[in-house]
């Protein structure tokens, strides 16, 4: 049975989000259509442009993407603190990058003086917009529901683009959403379609990769170069920087070094052990680094709704009020994430 999404998504417990849409039937979001050798290539770039623009309106940045020929992968970390913080002119400049203005807020927003009643119908709009803007499911249908009116314009027809909603995955932890970024980078590997995450067209590590040299050769400070992210994507700032700055608790080179021997590995088929310089970062997250390898392998058929230790998802469930109706999770998953980080 479908659960509904205010039982997927609790910002108390967790604000990392995995979302997956995927394209009906036989519907391109990218790729090339064997039968007719039509190309929608063009299409990846609507997505990584629609994320972009998202980005810099809701309080809702990016960990990590990847658009595949029918589906799109995104991780989300919502900031509610910094919506509910926001002055009301900020709510209404945001809300209204992505929609027209009703005519009392064009009034507002041109000087006009307004009566008291006009006053409080917008300020009940501005929390209302304020609630969508730190909303995934707000995020996602203005992602999806403008590519679907694209692509079905392009394509002459009419009808759903995508397969129903979006699928959320809550990631309880650093542990679940350094497994799930990397699972979700290393797509177009998994798929055959690259050989290397730099050559992961459309994908959040060739951007972090190509923002990096960039920066590289711009500062010529390496330390510097590696905390500076692509605008769009929140920055990974573990060890020495995770008390000075907002963002992912792990640093960009054990997370590029650490994904690239996935990568290599998934590539070749071979298990084996996690090379010594870089379980440091599997041993500060707590994770079993001998599952770690077969957990980025078999990620979409080993996890569910909720990612994290036995502790971790029971608490989840608790919050969300399913009391003792826990999600579905496998063993395999509680062999990797096996107690909460100390």
């Amino acid at each position: 049975m479908t659960i509904s999404r205010k039982q997927q998504v609790c910002l108390e417990e967790t604000p990392y989000y995995h979302c997956i849409s995927r394209c009906v039937r036989r519907a391109f979001l990218c790729g090339e259509d064997e039968l007719t050798g039509r190309s929608f290539e063009h299409r990846r770039d609507w997505i990584v442009e629609k994320l972009k623009q998202l980005d810099g309106v809701f309080s809702i940045s990016i960990c990590a993407y990847a658009v595949m020929h029918n589906h799109t992968h995104t991780v989300l970390k919502v900031d509610r603190e910094s919506a509910l913080n926001w002055c009301d002119d900020e709510v209404i400049y945001r809300w209204t990058k992505l929609y027209k203005p009703s005519p009392i807020v064009d009034r507002y927003l041109n000087g006009v003086k307004l009566t008291k009643a006009e006053l409080d119908v917008i300020a009940k709009d501005i929390e209302k917009w304020r609630h969508r803007l730190y909303d995934i499911s707000w995020f996602m249908r203005n992602l999806n529901e403008g590519i679907a009116r694209k692509a079905n314009e392009e394509d002459g027809c009419t009808g759903k683009f995508w397969e129903g909603r979006f699928k959320s995955q809550a990631l309880l932890d650093d542990a679940a959403l350094l497994t799930c970024m990397s699972y979700v980078d290393l797509n177009p590997i998994r798929a055959n379609i690259a050989d290397k995450p730099e050559e992961s067209d459309f994908t959040s590590i060739q951007d972090r990769i190509r923002h990096y040299q960039k920066a590289l050769e711009q500062t010529g400070n390496r330390i510097e170069a590696a905390i500076l992210a692509p605008k769009h994507l929140e920055p990974l700032v573990g060890g020495e920087h995770q008390n000075k700055m907002s963002g992912l608790n792990f640093s960009l080179s054990d997370y590029l070094e650490l994904t690239d021997w996935a990568g290599r590995a998934i590539r070749e088929e071979k298990s084996g052990a996690i090379p010594s310089e870089l379980a440091p970062i599997l041993e500060r997250l707590n994770i079993d680094s001998r599952a770690w390898l077969d957990s980025v392998k078999n990620y979409g058929k080993n996890y569910t709704t909720v990612i994290g230790t036995r502790e971790g998802i029971k608490q989840f469930t608790q919050a969300i009020g399913r009391g003792r109706k826990w999600f579905c999770t496998s063993g395999y998953s509680l062999q990797i994430y096996q107690t909460s980080p100390a």
